[in-house]
């Protein structure tokens, strides 16, 4: 049996009293530690992660520092973190430089980050009070996903931004955020049921933006949790089927109401076509051990478009505006199914590599 190396115990240097997110370097380091389950008392190994209070940096950076013992994090010729074993200390690291990897932040290293899906260099910076806003805002884009749709990529970040800094300012939680999208939610669809659809996806954006603020303020403030998470992605999972189908029914509202067999056809290829497009990612993760969307770069693009929830509101938006929310509905139905077929496609072409013997890889990672 092999032993697994103890991970190591933080051990801040220095001090700093510049709040970020409302709160100290301190206590956001604390937080991180926690949620990676280091140790509060240094292992009988010594190992131990030097972090400089002087310096913030993405979480990831402490993710990956973690599984590499005898690791060091430079800014130019400032310390930002050190992995350190056998009782060294960060004044032997100059002495014992050979015996150490170090990284240069500033030589631009790449790091893939599988949980966010994107390939790029995580922020390191020093703060200060001059340097606070640009580093929540670095951090608040550090903590987006390098491939998602469209909307949630280029058209409401800077809203986003601006509601999770709020959020943070008066010390609202994350599940608090989640709360007040799943009302908004419910109420949106209870608004297309009678076919108040401008209403409706007012409603539905500020949800749709609400839905993006609570994943980041968690990631932004650490306070990340397991039923947050579950409840957060709960609402995502179950509601857009729901919204399809009261948008149906408020069709009548607008004398567009579809037969009842068009009806039927449409809700099959909408209600199946979502529930196997989660299937086909399921899968995916399961057999490959990574998602669909970041296999090939073909696959992180139609991403930005495939049938989930926001490109479909996009598409019904466009549909409603020309007046014909029935067309907008029918549409959405064969953009689900020609997705399923993109992504069903996809996985066969997956199984197929893997019986060749060639690995599935991100690409993302080969970059």
């Amino acid at each position: 049996m092999i032993d697994t190396p103890a991970m190591p115990a933080l051990t801040p240097i220095g001090d700093n009293p510049t709040l970020l997110w409302g709160m100290t370097n301190a206590e956001r380091l604390r937080r991180l530690a926690r949620a990676e389950g280091l140790p509060e008392t240094v292992p009988a190994s010594g190992a131990q992660l030097y972090v400089n209070l002087d310096y913030v940096f993405d979480p990831v950076w402490l993710r990956h520092i973690v599984t590499l013992p005898g690791t060091v994090l430079m800014d130019g010729s400032n310390l930002v973190m050190a992995y350190l074993t056998d009782g060294m200390q960060p004044d032997d690291i100059a002495q014992q430089g050979n015996a150490l990897t170090i990284i240069d932040y500033r030589d631009n290293p790449q790091i893939y980050n599988r949980q966010l899906r994107k390939l790029d260099c995580p922020f390191v910076q020093r703060l200060t009070p001059a340097t606070r806003r640009e580093i929540e805002r670095k951090s608040y884009f550090g903590a987006y996903k390098g491939v998602t749709d469209a909307l949630t990529k280029y058209l409401w970040p800077e809203i986003a931004l601006w509601l999770t800094r709020g959020a943070a300012s008066i010390g609202m939680t994350p599940n608090m955020v989640t709360a007040i999208g799943a009302a908004l939610c419910v109420y949106a669809t209870y608004l297309f049921a009678y076919g108040h659809y401008w209403a409706g996806m007012l409603a539905g954006f500020i949800f749709m933006v609400l839905d993006t603020v609570d994943g980041k303020l968690a990631r932004c403030t650490i306070t990340s949790s397991k039923w947050g998470n579950v409840a957060d992605h709960g609402v995502d999972l179950v509601h857009p089927p729901f919204w399809w189908y009261f948008w149906g029914v408020g069709l009548g509202s607008w004398g567009l109401a579809l037969s009842n067999q068009t009806f039927l056809l449409v809700m099959i290829a909408v209600v199946a076509g979502y529930v196997l497009q989660r299937v086909i990612e399921g899968l995916f993760i399961k057999d490959f051990g990574m998602d669909i969307h970041v296999w090939q770069k073909f696959d992180s693009d139609f991403r930005l478009v495939t049938a989930r929830r926001n490109p479909n509101i996009a598409i019904l938006f466009v549909a409603t505006l020309a007046g014909r929310p029935d067309i907008g509905l029918i549409a959405l139905a064969w953009w689900t199914v020609i997705s399923l077929v993109v992504h069903a496609v996809r996985l066969v072409q997956a199984y197929a590599v893997k019986r060749s013997g060639r690995p599935i890889v991100s690409w993302m990672e080969e970059a």
